[in-house]
């Protein structure tokens, strides 16, 4: 990479690590839909800060602030939106603040010490955008909604369906302009993302082969919306075309909404307020809707003043995954997936461990997880093993072990077989390096401004270049002291009779996709 270049994706990057984690709430985070008696007895409602009186009353009069301006460098107005929240019943714990170092992103911080189990937030139902009160308001408005969400379900999309009644909501209160009702809340929300949805072409040549087939399932996620959205009455003709618009309201939803517990096909719901927690591997805060839709953020452990308040937007482990949906890198992340993606998704693979959030590569100490040498013992190095009546179906018996818990047996067959088993994995490991080489030399004399998600992606893929960095040194070491190619013991389990063959690598698709 150039020095120049090099340069400029630094302080890039040192002001994208401000932006990307003031991004909300993780649409795809679990959490809980209905609080527990118990919950709802232990966080007492707190008392507002700005407004005498604990009842909601929705102030409905129209803002005046104008058109909403969706430009990636316009500002975020917070100052009104605040002053909306307390004005509609939102209540914030004295302390609980909104912080900035850049004035462009926000996120929730406390200013005194708080104890675990402190309800910090309330936000009235009435003032949440669940979905499915979202779609009871649209189909009532229009036949032609439910038309379109027939027709994501005809194209595979069912499961995005609550997702896309809050982008038409989204989408028809910025067409109110200052009208809205939701104006400040909107007009709070970031307008300069660095995820999938926002990448140009090019970016997607530079990324590696898990972020793109993740990045491009965002993509696709969009495209859907744009299709069906033709079908529907209540948005003008242009903005059905105006894909910056789009983009806005898609990344809205899928970067600030929480999604139900109960998993896909619930309601998924915009939470004004509630939305600023940060992302981080150690959280501080969980969010709960009560039975009557009332949303509430309580501590889950006791946080000292000056301390942020965060929640989990995935997986600390995959983050891959967070940087496709909400467009940054985790530097926090303990462990990467280790990107193998020619193992396909069978039972027996689950069985043995093959997930995402198991599969792991440490950063610190590339050190690698049983499960990575488990699936691949498994799905590689026995799957080509040639049968012998005198030592039987080995691949079985180690299935077998694994599902029994014979820890003995399974540790001789992997001691059996530990050479060709640390060579698949360096094999992966050297050509995934290789990889990650050409695509950085893809960046050489790109402009910034023209792709300016660029130096993210960079930093994503040095940090995965950095794990696999440390994982090949290991594994170069351990096969320097097995002194090259070994008979695999010769005993028992026939670790001979490997034949070292290639494994096919099957192009990667939703088929052998790992998550969700």
């Amino acid at each position: 990479m150039s020095s120049t270049l090099v340069a400029q994706a630094s302080a890039a990057i040192a002001l994208f690590s401000t932006q990307t984690i003031a991004f909300a709430p993780s649409h795809t985070s679990l959490f809980s839909r209905h609080a527990s008696p118990q919950q709802q007895q232990q966080h007492e409602i707190i008392t507002p800060q700005s407004s005498s009186s604990t009842t909601t009353s929705l102030n409905m009069e129209s803002c005046g602030f104008g058109k909403l301006d969706i430009d990636e460098n316009a500002p975020r107005s917070l100052p009104p939106f605040e002053s909306w929240c307390a004005e509609n019943g939102v209540q914030k714990m004295d302390g609980v603040e909104l912080y900035s170092e850049d004035g462009m992103d926000y996120q929730a911080v406390t200013t005194v010490d708080i104890p675990a189990g402190s309800t910090v937030m309330y936000i009235p139902a009435e003032l949440c955008l669940h979905s499915s009160t979202v779609e009871q308001e649209l189909c009532a408005m229009s036949p032609t909604v439910q038309q379109a969400a027939d027709q994501l379900t005809k194209i595979g999309s069912g499961n995005s369906i609550p997702d896309f009644y809050i982008f038409l909501k989204l989408l028809i209160e910025y067409e109110k302009e200052d009208q809205s009702f939701y104006f400040p809340y909107l007009d709070s929300f970031p307008r300069l993302y660095f995820n999938a949805a926002s990448m140009t072409d090019f970016c997607y040549e530079c990324l590696p082969p898990l972020v793109f087939s993740l990045s491009r399932m965002e993509r696709v996620k969009l495209e859907n919306f744009q299709q069906v959205l033709q079908k529907v009455d209540l948005v003008s003709a242009f903005n059905k075309q105006n894909m910056p618009l789009l983009r806005w309201a898609f990344n809205a939803v899928y970067t600030r909404a929480y999604a139900d517990k109960e998993g896909q096909g619930s309601d998924v719901t915009l939470t004004p307020m509630a939305d600023m927690f940060n992302h981080g591997t150690d959280t501080e805060v969980e969010v709960y809707f009560d039975e009557g839709g009332n949303g509430m953020a309580y501590t889950t452990v006791d946080v000292p003043a000056n301390s942020p308040l965060r929640i989990s937007y995935g997986c600390p482990t995959n983050p891959s995954f967070l940087f496709a949906r909400y467009g940054f890198m985790d530097d926090s992340s303990p462990a990467t997936f280790c990107k193998m993606m020619d193992i396909p998704k069978t039972p027996e693979n689950v069985d043995m461990g093959m997930d995402f959030s198991k599969m792991l590569f440490y950063h610190d100490t590339g050190d690698i997880s049983q499960e990575v040498m488990d699936v691949v013992l498994y799905a590689k190095v026995l799957a080509n093993i040639k049968y012998s009546p005198e030592v039987g179906d080995v691949k079985q018996q180690f299935y077998d072990a694994h599902m029994q818990g014979d820890e003995a047996t399974k540790a001789a067959i992997h001691e059996a077989y530990r050479f060709e088993t640390i060579s698949a994995i360096k094999k992966h490991v050297d050509t995934f390096m290789e990889q990650l080489i050409a695509l950085e030399a893809k960046s050489e004399g790109k402009s910034l401004e023209e792709h300016p998600r660029l130096p993210v992606i960079l930093h994503h893929n040095q940090f995965v270049k950095e794990t696999f960095s440390k994982v090949k040194q290991n594994l170069d070491g351990a096969v320097a002291e097995m002194g090259g190619p070994a008979s695999g013991g010769g005993d028992q389990w026939g670790g001979d009779e490997w034949n070292g063959g290639e494994w096919p690598a099957e192009e990667y698709n939703q088929e052998y996709a790992y998550m969700e």
